[in-house]
């Protein structure tokens, strides 16, 4: 099997890549330069490939200028949009497109299963939403489509861990604002393990939720990683002081998702971490 990927060189890109490598299946690396390039040139360095996995996407965890709010947006639905039509002109296409979202999709007031109609109405909200329906225009020409959407990535070389790990060690870790808003969290060796069985047909293509059944709360995340570490988390982050860091951004931070993985649920899908605990302690062993 010949599998494309774009953000390889990313946090999720980069464990994907070993874990493809280990299991022998060859990886063409999609350039970030190809995918602003015309669709033609684009559908040369992609032709052949059996699948794809859409990873590639500006870092939301930056101040948000209406500068870098356009690269956020153009660095998934732009490129997303540019890759599928030259999916569309390729001799031999793929047969699958696994492509990312967030759960982001979704509001900060209700549960929401991947039926959900609540929808959330905010920037990253609009991205998600483009994001994936460029994605799913793939199925215009015969491919299969899946689309994973993440929830917070939890993992010991990379994401939200691996920045807050040395304040924690100093001492300096909080909640953010009260510490009721909802993590839907994911390990990131699960969501390798989704994303491989969707490639592997294991499960079928459709829309995912890659979130534990189990999500907890930033509070309680705070708790949890302050334990495990033996260090306080006797600090708190107020809302205004992440705005003033982040602008608009500070959504991300200050508000949160009940989501739950139904349809992972019900294709029996396994989790290796169910509970921030053992996703928190996973983590520390590496």
């Amino acid at each position: 099997m010949k599998v494309g990927i774009t953000g390889y060189n990313g946090f999720i890109g980069s464990n994907l890549h070993r874990f493809l490598t280990y299991k022998h299946i060859e990886i063409i690396f999609i350039e970030k330069r190809w995918l602003y390039n015309s669709p033609k040139l684009l559908a040369e360095k992609i032709e052949g490939l059996d699948a794809i996995i859409n990873l590639a996407g500006a870092s939301i965890n930056k101040r948000w200028s209406r500068k870098y709010k356009l690269e956020i947006y153009q660095s998934r639905v732009k490129t997303t949009k540019n890759l599928v039509k030259a999916i569309s002109l390729c001799k031999k296409r793929p047969k699958k497109f696994i492509s990312a979202s967030a759960i982001g999709i979704y509001d900060s007031t209700h549960k929401h299963d991947e039926q959900s109609n609540y929808l959330a109405s905010s920037f990253l909200g609009k991205v998600c939403r483009d994001w994936e329906a460029a994605a799913l225009h793939a199925e215009n020409y015969g491919i299969e489509v899946s689309i994973v959407r993440f929830g917070i990535v939890l993992g010991p070389n990379g994401g939200m861990l691996k920045k807050l790990l040395p304040i924690f060690k100093w001492g300096l870790g909080g909640t953010i604002g009260n510490g009721k808003q909802t993590m839907s969290f994911i390990h990131i060796d699960d969501l390798i393990s989704i994303l491989y069985s969707i490639l592997t047909e294991s499960i079928a293509a459709s829309v995912y939720n890659a979130t534990t059944p189990y999500p907890t709360t930033n509070k309680d995340f705070t708790i949890t990683f302050a334990k495990k570490l033996k260090r306080p988390h006797f600090l708190t982050v107020p809302d205004f002081m992440l705005k003033i860091l982040f602008g608009e951004g500070a959504e991300v931070l200050t508000s949160g998702q009940f989501v739950l993985p139904q349809a992972l649920i019900e294709k029996n899908f396994t989790f290796q971490y169910l509970t921030i605990d053992q996703a928190i302690q996973a983590s520390l062993l590496y």
